[in-house]
């Protein structure tokens, strides 16, 4: 049986939300209070106004907390006990879990606030041009969020160790990238220090 977003040949988004916040010191990223609810709250907004019809989530740190403290309703959670080791553990539960016959995967990160939208939105569009390999682009510099055709899905797990994510993959095939330009719509940071954090929260 096929998934409603595979039948449709559309992208599914894959939020990887398994972060303890260790340097933060302020318990797992993903219950973060921003704009008054939990971060990963707003990223799944996100990700939904952009245009993502199904998502899968992957907890880590606090995952029994998470999934209790959060409205996670609609989504499919996938639990990474080896979430300490770094986001490459995430990556490759994340791209296992997915269903079968799906496009490709939109990768995001819970601790991105600054990704908007209209800058999922974009990177649905290069989907739907025919992109099977692509980044959100801050100035011509790579970010996030990350669609990853399912034709790379081995290779991307593949690479994903420590805190690498999919970097091994984009730049091997740094040839096929398309760079979605985002600057204009969306902020690049990501949240890993009390004063990257300050900026967000006040």
């Amino acid at each position: 049986m096929t998934s409603t977003a595979a039948t449709r040949g559309a992208p599914v988004a894959l939020l990887l939300a398994a972060g303890g916040g260790r340097r933060l010191g302020l318990g797992p990223k993903a219950l973060l209070p921003y704009r008054g609810r939990p971060l990963i709250e707003h990223a799944l907004t996100v990700l939904r106004e952009g245009g993502c019809t199904e998502l899968f989530v992957v907890l880590g740190a606090g995952a029994d907390e998470v999934a209790a403290g959060a409205g996670l309703d609609g989504c499919t959670l996938v639990r990474n006990p080896g979430w300490a080791s770094g986001m490459g553990s995430s990556l490759r539960l994340g791209l296992e879990a997915l269903p079968p016959g799906a496009p490709a995967a939109l990768v995001s990160l819970v601790d991105t606030p600054g990704v908007s939208p209209a800058a999922v939105a974009r990177m649905l569009t290069a989907h739907q041009q025919g992109a099977r390999l692509a980044a959100a682009a801050y100035r011509g510099r790579r970010g996030h969020p990350v669609l990853i055709g399912a034709e790379h899905w081995t290779e991307a797990a593949r690479g994903a160790v420590g805190d690498a994510g999919a970097r091994a993959l984009l730049t091997a095939r740094a040839d096929e990238l398309t760079l979605v330009e985002c600057g204009d719509v969306a902020v690049a940071d990501d949240i890993d220090t009390p004063e990257a954090w300050a900026r967000w929260s006040g």
